[in-house]
This record gives C-alpha cells, structure tokens and sequence, in this order.
C-alpha cells in the first residue's frame, strides 16, 4: 500500500470512528435528557411548587393584586428597568413554542386530561416563581453593567456556595444558545418557508438583523422592545383563540367534560387515539406545563433582578404572575381549542402538525393567529433568553464578556435559521433540566428566609 493509499485509509477509519462516538454521546444525551425530563423532574418541580405553596401562605392569592401592581411604575426604586419590562421581558422568554406545538404534544400523548394537569402546574408554580424572584432581588448586585441577579447569586451571597453557583450559569449560559436561540431561529426559518416562501438564508439574515438590532443594547432596549411586543401578541393570541372556542360554542360543554374526565380516570381510547392511562395524562400535562412556564428552572428570576423595585415582595409578585399568563392562561386556551377541535385523536397528527390542523380548520381567522404568533412568540423568546445568558456569562467571566456574547448570539441565531443541529439541541435540554436542580436547592434551603421576607414586606407593596 502506498503513502497516499495508507493516509486516505487512516482518514477514512478516523471518520467512521468519529461518527461512531458522535452518534453514541447523541443517544446518551438524548437519553439523559428524556430522563431528566420524565418523572425525576416532575416529581422535583411539581414538588417544589406544592412546598412552597404552603410555605408562602399560599401567594396565589394575591394573584390579582399582583396583576394590578405589574402596571404600575415603583417610583424611586432602584433598578434598570421597570417592573412591567422585566415582566415582559421574562414573558418573552417564558412565551414560546411550547405554549403551542408543546400543548399539542401534550394532548397527543395523555389526552384531553393533560390540558388539566398543565395547568395545575401553573396554579402552583406561581408560588415557585414568585420564591425564585424574591431571592434573586434580595441578594442581587450592582456592577458597571447594572443590576445583576438569579439563581447564581443566590447560591453564593445566600448559601455560600459560589461552586454551585458557577455550575448554575455555565448551564444556563450553554442553554440559551440551543433552547433560546438556535431552536427558535429554526423554527421561525422554517416557518416563513412553508407559509410565505422565505429562503431560510434570507430568513437568518433578516432575523440575526432584527435581534442584532435590539439585543446590542443591553436589557434596556430589550425591555423596551418587549414592553411593546408582548402585551400585542398575547392579547391577539388570546383574543384570537377565544374567538376560535365561541365560534364552536356548543361542543365547549363536552370539551370540558372530556378534559376534567380524562385527568382522573385516563383516556379511553377514540378514534385512532390509543389511550392513555392516568399516570401518562399525568406525566404528559405536567412535564409539558413545567416546560412552558420555566417554575423553578431559574430563568426568569434573572430579569427580575434588573426591576425597579422597593422591595423583593413587590417584584417576586409582579414575577409570579408570568406563569399565570403563560400556563393558567395562553396553554390553556390553546388546550381548549385542540380538545375542542376533536382532531387530538388522530394518530396521524402530533405536535406542530396536532396544532395546524386544530387552528386552521375553523376558518379564516385560525391560519393568520397560528402563524402570527408563532412568529411573535418565538422571535420574543430569542430575545429574552438571550439576556439570561449573556447574564450568566457575566458571572463566570466578567463585564468584558457581553459585547462579544451579544455578538456570538446573533451569528448563531443565523445558524439556527439554516442548519440542524440535533446534539447540541439535545444538550441544550439536557442542560436546561440541570438547571432546575441547583435552584431549587437554594429555594428550599432559604425557604425560612422567603417566609420572613413576606411577612415582613407584604403590607408594604
């Protein structure tokens, strides 16, 4: 065998032995991911939610005041932005294609039951996102950037435990860049193929633009954009999905009955629909609801910290009604519209494909709603999650980080728009999960304090 022979063989045999290792870490992180995600989640966060109910006195409660207060400006507190734009900001990220294509997964797995178990996770996790929040005002800083928080800077000033703290934002720094970034810029990309004929290249380009435009300049301007855009594409959704219910009127009876029968009892099989036993309805309705509204995965209490606030209880509040809107509100909707539609019990359909066909067999409206909000949902997601990581990696490496982080996040919004990226998607999740684990620790562990800290300021909100 000559020279050229023996080194086109070793390339070759170095090429099959690098796909072999690829293709081995893609099913070990597809399996560490499924599981993750499976039972040991549920059982941590839905836990946690139910814990720190009672823990807080059950802060439901005060959901309606915390509405109210999230339209009002804190004057005099200190902050970066306004308790409205870190809401908006977070419900940008929290906003996405979970509150659509993840319902109808949901429903294609357990039924009709799990639109109920979805929203029972939004129910109680409102008392998480509300713990999470309080924290993460309360042990923020303020560095030449602004005000920095979340989970992070718990774990350090609250529980002395900066190893922790550091693993937490390495995760949610690579995180953001698959299920934040590159997963949405694809989903967009592909959108504007089907529906309108956009070549995903000039799709990217004119979407890296877009968030180039905004996320240059740091949360303010992300806020700003996201004080605008979010309150317009979450009353059209609601608007336009309520529309979709009232024009089918007379089955929203049976739809509701479907739905509470089925959370308790299983769904039996219908049509093509196999069935699904009670602990599939449960799983399916709960690990898709936690996936939505972020409760206890440590996000969104990383914008939080950035609000103009007096006091912690006043932001964790105006914090905890993000979940409301996300999960008690929009995924709830967007369940009653796939029930209602009847077409969950195709076997043929699932996910992305359950939800086009529930939106655009009743008429006109459904098609222009489904793609508007898409498009909306995930565009504001891209710019939400890409302050949680830019954030996160302040914390690891410094101030000196965010301009080439913001840049770094552009490009990759454009390789998202083009290319499949299925392992670094997967450990994207993956990583995603691990997050809730170092966060939830430093909630139960300093549940005294979120206890002494309402009770002190509640009357002062």
């Amino acid at each position: 065998m000559d020279s050229t022979s023996f080194i086109g063989s070793a390339i070759d045999q170095v090429i099959n032995i690098s796909e072999i290792i690829i293709n081995a870490i893609t099913v070990a992180i597809d399996w560490a991911s499924a599981f993750l995600w499976g039972w040991p989640l549920i059982i941590l966060l839905f836990g946690t939610h139910l814990y720190l109910t009672w823990r807080t006195g059950f802060i439901q409660k005060f959901i309606f005041k915390a509405i109210k207060i999230s339209f009002q400006k804190d004057k005099g507190a200190e902050g970066d932005v306004s308790q409205f734009g870190a809401l908006a900001t977070a419900l940008a990220a929290t906003i996405g294609t979970g509150n659509i294509v993840g319902v109808a997964t949901a429903v294609s797995m357990g039924g009709p039951g799990a639109v109920l178990w979805m929203w029972l996770t939004g129910v109680f996790g409102i008392a998480t996102k509300y713990s999470e929040a309080l924290l993460s005002v309360k042990y923020r800083v303020q560095k030449e950037s602004g005000f920095a928080g979340g989970p992070m800077y718990v774990l350090e000033r609250g529980l002395n435990m900066r190893w922790l703290g550091i693993i937490f934002a390495a995760l949610t720094a690579f995180a953001a860049f698959g299920i934040g970034n590159m997963v949405q810029a694809n989903s967009i990309s592909e959108l504007s193929f089907k529906t309108l004929g956009i070549n995903p290249h000039v799709a990217g380009i004119i979407l890296a633009a877009l968030t180039a435009l905004v996320i240059l300049g740091g949360i303010k301007s992300i806020a700003t954009v996201c004080e605008a855009l979010v309150p317009v594409m979450a009353v059209v959704y609601i608007i336009g999905a309520l529309s979709i219910l009232i024009m089918n009127y007379s089955t929203l009876g049976n739809t509701f009955y479907l739905i509470f029968d089925s959370a308790f009892t299983g769904s039996a099989a219908i049509g093509g629909f196999a069935g699904a036993a009670m602990k599939e309805v449960i799983k399916a309705g709960v690990s898709r609801g936690l996936f939505s509204n972020e409760s206890g995965l440590g996000s969104a209490p990383i914008v939080a910290a950035a609000a103009q606030t007096r006091n912690p209880v006043r932001q964790a509040l105006v914090s905890s009604t993000g979940t409301f809107w996300d999960t008690v509100v929009v995924c709830a909707l967007t369940g009653l519209v796939i029930v209602n539609s009847g077409f969950w019990s195709d076997p043929e359909l699932n996910g992305a494909s359950l939800t086009a066909e529930a939106f655009t067999h009743v008429g006109e409206i459904g098609p222009y709603l489904l793609t508007f909000s898409l498009l909306t949902f995930v565009f504001s997601t891209i710019l939400g999650w890409s302050y949680y990581g830019e954030k996160a990696a302040e914390y690891l490496f410094g101030s000196k980080v965010l301009l080439p982080y913001r840049i770094l996040w552009v490009i990759f919004v454009y390789i998202g728009s083009v290319q499949t990226l299925d392992l670094v998607w997967d450990f994207a999740d993956l990583a995603n999960g691990l997050m809730a684990i170092p966060n939830i620790l430093s909630l139960i562990m300093l549940s005294k304090i979120l206890k002494s800290e309402t009770e002190k300021y509640m009357d002062d909100i």
